[in-house]
């Protein structure tokens, strides 16, 4: 069985390890989610995006508005979907420290005009481990109730 606390600390490992999420707002057409990379900071966020105007998500977020990333894990053995805030923050302290060669390729430095610094506070979860297909075949042959086994891989987690 796994607790809604090993879900979670797997959730912000794979964060960090893995980096590449769908971004999005939900019930915007123009919000849609897209593919962003994440930037962890600390073991429960907030999560950081660069990203270029123009832009749709940053244009939503100049106010703050409700948001969600999406997660998929590399190798498929989780995922999420995390509800929170997604605001602008260009603070040129916080731009300095999360930059890095992959950020810089996609802008003309630090002050560049385009640059939009997005910072997403989680809020809660939903969160799913998976196993692979050939041990959750092996635990039904065994009498294993598949749906009893999914619950105890699943939690919504508070993340506030």
């Amino acid at each position: 069985m796994t607790t809604p606390e090993e879900l979670q600390e797997k959730l912000w490992k794979t964060l960090a390890s893995d980096r590449t999420v769908l971004l999005g707002v939900p019930g915007s057409h123009h919000g849609a989610p897209r593919p962003m990379t994440a930037l962890v900071e600390g073991e429960h966020g907030p999560v950081w995006f660069f990203a270029g105007r123009p832009n749709t998500l940053a244009d939503l977020a100049r106010t703050g508005t409700a948001a969600q990333v999406l997660v998929v894990a590399k190798g498929h053995e989780l995922f999420a979907t995390i509800n929170g805030t997604l605001s602008v923050h260009n603070d040129p302290a916080m731009i300095e420290r999360l930059w890095n060669p992959f950020i810089a390729a996609w802008f003309e430095g630090k002050d560049d005009p385009t640059l939009v610094l997005l910072r997403f506070d989680p809020a809660d979860a939903e969160v799913w481990k998976n196993e692979n297909n050939l041990l959750a075949g092996i635990k039904m042959m065994l009498g294993v109730d598949p749906k009893k086994d999914y619950a105890d891989n699943q939690a919504h987690i508070n993340l506030r």
